[in-house]
């Protein structure tokens, strides 16, 4: 998800509800992935079900409120590339999700303002500006801590524990840094395109790419127990209801686009990992979490 800033008005009670409460559905949509991936899916099966109801969802909302869909040249390339760059992303993402500590996973993947400021320097020429600077030390500090980078939380020392944990920090990274490019193209080659139409192009890309990685790897992976099935289950209703009401009840309560405050989900997916999965790390990772959580929120509600 992208941070945005607030609005300049006050948030409503009903919309700061409805952002909590999509943080915490797109939070227990990853606890539920992982659930389907301990019971047999596989990473491309998850994504096929999830970007393609979320894709049939948001294409027959278009339907419903009729919007026009004209697409100019420059945005038709745009969405290709960014719906490249989401399939991507949540490939690497749920990947991650399968090898990691849930909530690890997000926290690695929630560095992606970092990348967006990165890429729209190297891409567009962009400086960062002073708070994404001031706040990319901090990050790094709570990414650190939460990682337990020394091993010494694990008790395994920094080879032992890199060595189990490396690989799905490595694919949580390259997700949060491919999200933070599609976010740069997003903001400067779709301009005045309405998101619901770039969500669905974006979704339906998506899952034509997880139907061919399916079909490299021979076919889908489906459940091989039932509680595999509701873990698939789950991982696309709570995506898509997640997706749907942030592009037709926010808009209606004033919140444009996401909010800074929909970066609590590693928090929300920190209990749920705990209280589901079992899923448990050391205080001093908690501590470290919610630095990276704090700053990402700080970066989203701040201004200039």
């Amino acid at each position: 998800m992208s941070s945005v800033a607030l609005p300049t008005a006050a948030l409503s009670r009903a919309a700061f509800a409805t952002l909590l409460l999509i943080a915490l559905m797109m939070g227990a949509n990853h606890v539920a992935a992982r659930v389907a991936f301990d019971n047999g899916v596989s990473v491309a099966t998850a994504v096929v079900f999830r970007s393609g109801v979320t894709a049939l969802v948001v294409g027959l909302l278009l339907l419903l409120y009729r919007v026009p869909v004209r697409l100019q040249p420059v945005q038709r390339k745009a969405l290709f590339g960014i719906g490249l760059l989401v399939g991507v992303q949540s490939l690497c993402l749920y990947a991650s999700v399968a090898r990691l500590p849930v909530a690890l996973a997000l926290l690695a993947f929630n560095t992606y303002p970092l990348w967006t400021a990165l890429w729209a320097r190297v891409v567009y020429g962009q400086r960062p500006q002073p708070r994404v600077l001031r706040a990319m030390p901090v990050m790094l500090l709570g990414l650190a801590l939460a990682l337990d980078v020394s091993g010494a939380a694990s008790g395994l020392g920094a080879s032992g524990h890199w060595a189990h944990i490396g690989v799905g920090v490595a694919y949580a990274m390259a997700a949060a840094a491919t999200f933070g490019l599609a976010l740069v193209i997003t903001q400067h080659e779709t301009g005045g395109l309405d998101g619901r139409i770039r969500s669905a192009v974006t979704m339906a890309i998506v899952c034509i790419m997880a139907l061919i990685a399916c079909a490299v790897q021979g076919d889908l992976a489906l459940p091989q127990a039932p509680v595999g099935w509701w873990g698939l289950l789950g991982l696309t209703v709570l995506y898509g209801t997640a997706f749907t009401i942030m592009f037709t009840v926010l808009p209606k309560l004033g919140v444009v686009g996401n909010s800074a405050i929909m970066n609590i989900e590693p928090i929300f997916a920190l209990v749920l990992a705990w209280a589901i999965l079992g899923q448990s790390i050391a205080a001093v990772q908690v501590a470290g979490g919610l630095l990276v959580v704090a700053t990402v929120m700080w970066l989203g509600l701040r201004r200039g």
